[in-house]
């Protein structure tokens, strides 16, 4: 196992028991357009989804909480470090300092993706880092960062074999969609069957 792995597996381990918060954070797309997922069909039938007008992205970004198997996801029509820096507020609202409560030290992995690394982010980090903790994963690592397979699950599962009528109705599904997430996080392969609901 790589050192990044091993780092991830201990994070995951102090998590587990209680030690730390461990959330995992990335950005993903989703279109207004079907996403066409597996399906089963007739030999030699054609799948068809109607697909008027142009395609549009929804941005989603998202923070995976490692030990409860809660997502949080704002959404936004960019992927910029302004739309990251507000996702941070949120974390701020959640995980952050608060009066007269002990806090749990919080470790946020992320990527080097450029919103991660800009000016404005990296300020906004060494803002929190009296209570918030980075660990930087090595380029080009999908594979170590857990909400990889939240996003993969969302798309395939809940946006999947369906037309939006424009980004707002898309922005709507996606939010109805992490509920759900969050609601049977537990028969997802990636919930902890030693976690609790």
């Amino acid at each position: 196992m790589d050192r990044a792995g091993l780092r991830r597996k201990l994070l995951k381990a102090q998590a587990e028991v209680g030690d730390i918060v461990l959330l995992f954070a990335d950005e993903s797309e989703a279109l207004t357009h079907p996403y066409l997922a597996h399906v089963w069909a007739k030999k030699g039938a054609d799948l068809r989804i109607p697909a008027p007008g142009q395609s549009t992205k929804v941005a989603l970004l998202g923070v995976l909480d490692w030990a409860h198997r809660k997502l949080i996801v704002r959404t936004s029509r960019t992927k910029r470090s302004a739309d990251f820096l507000a996702l941070l507020e949120e974390v701020d609202r959640r995980y952050g300092p608060k009066l007269g409560v002990v806090l749990k030290p919080v470790v946020l992995v992320l990527d080097n993706g450029p919103i991660h690394t800009s000016k404005a982010t990296r300020a906004a980090l060494a803002a929190r880092a009296h209570w918030l903790r980075v660990e930087w994963l090595p380029k080009y690592a999908p594979e170590l960062n857990d909400i990889e397979g939240v996003w993969r699950d969302l798309k395939r599962h809940h946006l999947a074999h369906q037309t939006f009528t424009g980004p707002q109705d898309l922005d709507c599904a996606i939010h109805e969609a992490v509920m759900k997430l969050n609601a049977e996080r537990n028969r997802h392969p990636w919930a902890s069957p030693s976690t609790p609901a």
